[in-house]
């Protein structure tokens, strides 16, 4: 197989891998993680794969569940981050100096400033919850993509296409919605794919804090919090597997994500 075949498959068993993980989190039933003191503290085994926790919730039902919470998160949060990013990095590129300079000086503070630190802030300014983590991260994650998509759009001003239409009296709006727009699109797919691992990271890091999503939803940063105060009693399983899920998961957005932009690169895509 050449290079393409190995990428295409690679991507076909990450989306795979994804659409199971979220399918088992919606079809499972709540059953499996409600009160069961007659089950507390079990240990991996065949009934209960990642073991029980200290209410007798099962552990694997738990994470499976808190990875679609995550995965829903994560997809709202970049989505957002995209479409911000695209509308900043079209209004840099194409309204003028004053507003690409406004623009610019934005991106640098932001890219200053560290994602964790400012997400926290947005966060806790909003209230947590479900909406301040999705609205701190789509506000901070928007920079890098901005400058991209700023750059390929003053590339394709330039363009002779771009010009006639400029020329036959098309305004700056059907220029860009009409010509720029759809050059933007494996640019936005891929970097929509590459926001996802940071804004599933940052979601789990501030709900780990406590000051991302509520304590009675099953998202993994919460099962992470909760399982640090039983480690030092051995129940390590309660911590392993969900962190060893959540990094498969980003993993496996990483690996799509580098596969897409590989596919979406015209000098790459046929080798």
């Amino acid at each position: 197989m050449n290079r393409r075949q190995k990428t295409l498959i690679s991507t076909v068993l990450t989306v795979l891998l994804l659409t199971v993980v979220i399918a088992c989190g919606l079809l499972l039933g709540d059953e499996r993680i409600t009160t069961n003191l007659g089950a507390r503290n079990i240990s991996p085994a065949f009934d209960h794969p990642f073991g029980t926790d200290w209410l007798g919730r099962d552990m694997f039902a738990r994470t499976v569940k808190g990875l679609t919470v995550s995965i829903g998160v994560g997809i709202t949060a970049a989505a957002a981050s995209t479409a911000v990013a695209l509308a900043l990095g079209m209004l840099a590129a194409t309204m003028g100096k004053a507003v690409d300079a406004a623009i610019s000086w934005l991106i640098d503070l932001f890219l200053g400033v560290p994602h964790l630190v400012a997400l926290i802030l947005i966060s806790f300014a909003l209230g947590g919850g479900m909406k301040g983590v999705v609205a701190g991260i789509a506000l901070t994650h928007w920079p890098s993509l901005a400058r991209v998509i700023r750059a390929e759009v003053m590339q394709l001003r330039s363009a002779e296409f771009v010009q006639i239409s400029r020329r036959l009296g098309k305004s700056r709006w059907w220029v860009a919605s009409r010509h720029m727009l759809p050059h933007l699109i494996p640019q936005l797919l891929v970097g929509f794919v590459l926001l996802f691992p940071h804004a599933i990271l940052h979601e789990a890091a501030i709900s780990f804090l406590g000051f991302g999503l509520s304590p009675h939803q099953p998202a993994i940063g919460i099962i992470l919090s909760e399982s640090m105060r039983y480690l030092t009693t051995g129940m390590w399983w309660l911590a392993f597997f969900p962190g060893l899920s959540l990094l498969v998961i980003v993993r496996a957005f990483d690996i799509l994500g580098d596969n897409l932009r590989m596919l979406a690169d015209p000098h790459r895509a046929h080798q």
